[in-house]
């Protein structure tokens, strides 16, 4: 059974940084794409950022500059650093993989202006 269970959310002032992290299990993580997804108030989720098996990532244009994902295989585990937050990163952040399609709880990040 595949396990993703995220951490380090929060609540943070705009201009300021967060960093989420999804431990995995159940999984054969090195493997595997993994990307984050977020759902903000009174919108649809959306990938915002994912990470291939050999490294290579990919960003929604809204975080391009800002938001750097990255994998630990050694940890099985994929974070997201969240630099220059603004208040429209506010939602509920979601790990993922295609895996089975499987989905972390969410993590709230809050972001006050």
């Amino acid at each position: 059974q595949v396990q993703l269970v995220e951490s380090g959310g929060g609540l943070v002032q705009a201009g300021g940084s967060l960093r989420l992290a999804c431990r995995a299990s159940g999984m054969l993580f090195s493997l595997n794409p993994m990307d984050w997804q977020r759902q903000g108030p009174g919108e649809q989720r959306e990938m915002i950022a994912a990470i291939q098996s050999d490294g290579r990532t990919s960003y929604v244009d809204s975080v391009k500059g800002r938001f750097t994902i990255s994998r630990d295989n050694t940890e099985n585990t994929v974070y997201l650093q969240m630099n220059d937050v603004r208040t429209e990163d506010t939602g509920i952040y979601f790990c993922h993989t295609f895996y089975r399609d499987s989905w972390g709880r969410g993590i709230q990040v809050t972001v006050s202006s």
